[in-house]
């Protein structure tokens, strides 16, 4: 009984969780295409730079804390409590530090824009920081729903005051504004919903007892950050902020459907995992079983991407951002395997001591540094390949190490992937062969035909054999739309 009870609660919580990321999804491509028409490709180039640093200050807040705490069974209200002081006050020490070397920075660049933005945007860190134990609690409850309106009002929002900003004319401090508010929403959200209080007091023994798996954890998240981002440091100071943007907004845009999917699956299935982690059975049939409908949503989505991109970038973002249609495509390609590649890490967070985690990424990284080391000399394109590689590789190291904590095999998720990937692979063949056949029509015209013909191909493909993942996510959509809890 409890074991189907929690089962629903994922299944409603998968549901709800994709549905307000496909909705922030379709709010920030809306907003991006806006935007996008009204900036400069120099002005996604600085705020690129400015992401970097901003991502990795975030990955040091959080420390590993907020897994550690969805891992624990019973967490206390003064490790909660604990928590949250060390991460406001990780936040401010780094807000400090970003800050004043946002100068040197903007010399480094030559982008005095760097410089001006600096203390305002960097405000998200002791902002975050207020987040991070909410978002724990709600997760530990299952209450996604919520979760997911609050983070849809807020990308919607701060999506409309970005996209005003951008049309007075107020440039790049429209992104700004969107990642300020963004933040601030959910942040006021967060805490006059649940209105936490607690008479606990910091316990530096609770921070201690957390710290071994936690930092390791940090440690992981740390060197992903880092590395995910470092070619864009070397793109805007080897090449123009211009070339940085294009290469940015591909990245961006190949981001919001690969992002989203993971995080609607990852943010429910991970504290899921971790209730069934002590029955091998149960663990690995979940495991396959999120991986099979990732692999359902993702391939055709990036593979369609891909199919239709030269089409989409000129209609939607307009002569100026053509150049930015071969990185998308290379880099869409990345998505077929990055999000199976999470899950798999996933699976190492919760079964693992977190000691293989690290040794793991530190082979990773030392592969990516080897891809980049090459592919940063030879040109933009060359390091968008390099990166599509290393996420093929990142799926077959993260999955290799998942098998040994579950009695399942790699063969076992090739069978329950490749369904999907075939039918995906037909559709993208089916809007290749179509392409020619419709040139003449009007661009809007030739999209449209294209995105509802391979669709409904791959819904057709997958209804004629019949593949679980298709019964699987109608299921989940039923699951959503009850009523009963």
């Amino acid at each position: 009984m409890a074991e189907s009870k929690l089962e629903h609660k994922v299944a409603k919580g998968v549901a709800w969780s994709f549905t307000e990321k496909l909705l922030s999804m379709v709010v920030q491509m809306a907003v991006s295409i806006v935007v996008a028409r009204q900036l400069a490709p120099a002005d996604f180039g600085v705020m690129a730079i400015m992401t970097f640093f901003t991502s990795v200050a975030l990955a040091i807040v959080d420390s590993g804390f907020s897994q550690t705490l969805i891992r624990k069974t019973s967490p206390t209200d003064e490790e909660y409590h604990s928590v949250l002081i060390f991460n406001i006050v990780v936040s401010l020490v780094l807000y400090g530090i970003l800050t004043a070397a946002a100068y040197p920075l903007a010399a480094l660049y030559n982008s005095p824009e760097i410089w001006t933005i600096a203390p305002v945007l960097f405000l998200v860190l002791p902002i975050n920081s207020l987040c991070v134990v909410q978002t724990v609690m709600y997760t530990r409850e299952f209450r996604f729903a919520l979760l997911s309106k609050i983070v849809f009002v807020a990308s919607l929002v701060s999506g409309a005051v970005a996209v005003a900003m951008a049309i007075m004319g107020c440039g790049i401090w429209s992104l700004v504004a969107q990642r300020l508010l963004m933040m601030g929403i959910k942040a006021a959200a967060f805490w006059s919903i649940r209105r936490w209080r607690t008479s606990a007091r910091f316990s530096f023994a609770a921070i201690k007892a957390m710290a071994p798996f936690s930092l390791r954890l940090l440690a992981t998240d740390l060197i992903a950050s880092i590395y995910n981002n470092v070619a864009q440091l070397f793109i805007g100071k080897m090449h123009t902020t211009s070339t940085l943007g294009y290469y940015s907004q591909a990245q961006k845009l190949k981001d919001l459907p690969v992002t989203s999917t993971v995080q609607a699956v990852q943010g429910v299935t991970y504290p899921a995992l971790s209730k069934i982690k002590d029955d091998a059975t149960k663990f690995a049939e979940g495991y396959l079983r999120i991986e099979r409908l990732l692999s359902f949503a993702i391939f055709p989505l990036m593979l369609g991407f891909v199919a239709i991109a030269s089409d989409m970038f000129m209609l939607l973002l307009g002569e100026k951002w053509m150049p930015t249609v071969p990185y998308f495509e290379i880099l869409a390609l990345s998505g077929l395997f990055y999000p199976l590649a999470i899950v798999s890490y996933n699976i190492l967070k919760t079964k693992s001591d977190g000691k293989v985690i690290v040794r793991l990424e530190i082979v990773k990284r030392l592969i990516m540094t080897a891809v980049l080391c090459y592919t940063i000399p030879q040109s933009v394109e060359a390091i968008a390949w390099g990166m599509t590689a290393m996420a093929a590789v990142e799926f077959l190291l993260n999955t290799g190490m998942a098998m040994r904590y579950m009695s399942t095999n790699f063969a076992a998720l090739l069978r329950t992937i490749a369904p999907s990937f075939a039918i995906a692979a037909v559709m993208f063949g089916a809007l290749y062969l179509i392409t020619p056949h419709i040139a003449s029509l009007h661009i809007a015209l030739r999209l449209t035909t294209m995105i509802g013909a391979g669709g409904a191909l791959y819904l057709l493909l997958a209804w004629i054999f019949r593949l679980r993942a298709l019964r699987e996510g109608i299921a989940i959509l039923r699951g959503m739309l009850a009523k009963s809890e």
